[in-house]
């Protein structure tokens, strides 16, 4: 049972009589009580010419999946059992980041029908968004009260991430065509497949001459090179507590996210093999073994509940996982956040060895805000903001040094520039036949 807004008037109203015939010598508690007496009367009556929400069934209409940032067409079908018309008044149980809005739904369904009400979301947060019940309420031909229910029908909507940097995609998909079409660069060196024979010219290195052919052919024969397919990609994204800073309109780890969909989205389309691995202290979400189609999807339902924690990123637990997903991984990528020196010990120390079949790219988003705050002097607190981001931008300089000398290569960008950043750069590595 519930009461409305319509009841307090109602017992708002009984002042005036009250005072009234309290003017007239009527005694004001008979008076008062009378009239409470026959506001609860009304109420009484109006709960049982309500419509019983216990024969009502609910059933629920939700997509299994989304992507973080699209309405989402969910639906509530109620079918009236009961001899009565339902007046109802229905409110689904999402919580907040679902965007299901705070109105409340009205429905009126004769006896016997069914009637279905939209409730759209927009999703605002990755991962698992769930609604346990249905609260309906059926109103009184009065208005002054009505029975409640609460209808167990569960909805569960898995909200993936946005993968906005998809835009960048066929550019860089038409430039793989390139290297892989006719126009592909043919270069020598270690981690190449072959790819044909032909005469020796002027200016070709000798070390590719193929003697055996020389030989047959009776001229000098140069083995030509393409890049490699069915290599390795390893990405790494850091779920620590730097990647939980907040950068533009979403947190670090939302824009390696997008960052790591690019680069796989591409790397697929080239016949290598993509494995993701998500940790902090532990893994928090792996894809190894898939590829082709059905790689974006594995990566999407890995990524979307996995969010920053605020804890240290254990790195020599997480090169040491990269092991686990395969022994000889080609290209590394390392999607984090290091910028400062004192939290970029730990991930300078476990940085794994680069060699010539390995290469090690590490991503990292920057604050355009910092920036801009080094440039500003029109006060003296704009002096010391300036001070603080220029330090802040030279320690990350300092990281990025480091990176280097360790034998990898650090890429720092904005949210939106990151992603195509590094799938410029997996491209370039392509056609100079390091990958």
């Amino acid at each position: 049972m519930f009461v409305t807004g319509r009841l307090a008037a109602a017992l708002a109203v009984g002042v005036i009589p009250l005072v009234a015939f309290g003017m007239a010598g009527f005694p004001p508690y008979a008076l008062l009580g009378g009239w409470v007496g026959l506001c609860a009367l009304l109420v009484g009556i109006d709960v049982a010419l309500a419509a019983d929400v216990r024969t009502v069934e609910v059933t629920r209409r939700v997509p299994s999946r989304t992507r973080l940032g699209e309405p989402v067409p969910v639906s509530i079908a109620v079918h009236n059992r009961g001899p009565r018309t339902l007046h109802a008044l229905i409110r689904d149980a999402w919580q907040p980041t679902a965007g299901a809005g705070s109105e409340r739904q009205r429905l009126t369904v004769p006896p016997g029908e069914r009637r279905r009400v939209a409730i759209p979301l927009l999703p605002r947060r990755r991962g698992e968004l769930v609604s346990e019940f249905v609260m309906i309420r059926s109103q009184g031909p009065l208005g002054l009260a009505g029975r409640q229910a609460r209808h167990r029908v569960r909805g569960a909507i898995r909200v993936l991430p946005a993968f906005s940097s998809r835009k960048h995609l066929p550019s860089r998909l038409a430039r793989l065509r390139e290297l892989d079409g006719n126009t592909s660069i043919q270069v020598r060196g270690q981690g190449t497949e072959f790819d044909s024979l032909r005469e020796y010219v002027r200016g070709d290195d000798v070390r590719s001459i193929d003697w055996r052919a020389t030989a047959r052919a009776g001229t000098t024969m140069l083995r030509t090179w393409r890049p490699e397919r069915d290599r390795h990609v390893v990405i790494i994204i850091d779920t620590g507590r730097t990647a939980a800073a907040r950068v533009g309109d979403g947190t670090r780890v939302d824009a390696s996210l997008e960052a790591a969909l690019l680069l796989a989205a591409l790397a697929s389309r080239a016949g290598d093999h993509v494995h993701l691995l998500l940790y902090d202290r532990v893994v928090r979400g792996r894809v190894t073994g898939v590829d082709g189609a059905a790689l974006l999807p594995a990566m999407t339902d890995a990524m979307a509940p996995v969010h920053a924690r605020l804890v240290d990123t254990d790195w020599h637990g997480a090169f040491a996982a990269v092991r686990t997903l395969t022994t000889r991984p080609s290209l590394i990528v390392v999607l984090t956040a290091q910028d400062a020196a004192e939290s970029a010990r730990g991930f300078l120390g476990a940085f794994p060895d680069a060699s010539r079949a390995t290469t090690v790219l590490v991503g990292s988003v920057t604050d355009d805000a910092v920036a801009d705050l080094a440039q500003r002097r029109g006060s003296r607190e704009e002096i010391y903001l300036a001070a603080a981001a220029e330090r802040t931008l030279r320690d990350a300089e300092n990281v990025a040094d480091a990176i280097r000398r360790a034998g990898g290569e650090a890429i720092a960008a904005d949210p939106e520039a990151l992603p195509p950043m590094i799938a410029d750069r997996y491209l370039e590595l392509k056609a100079a036949g390091r990958l």
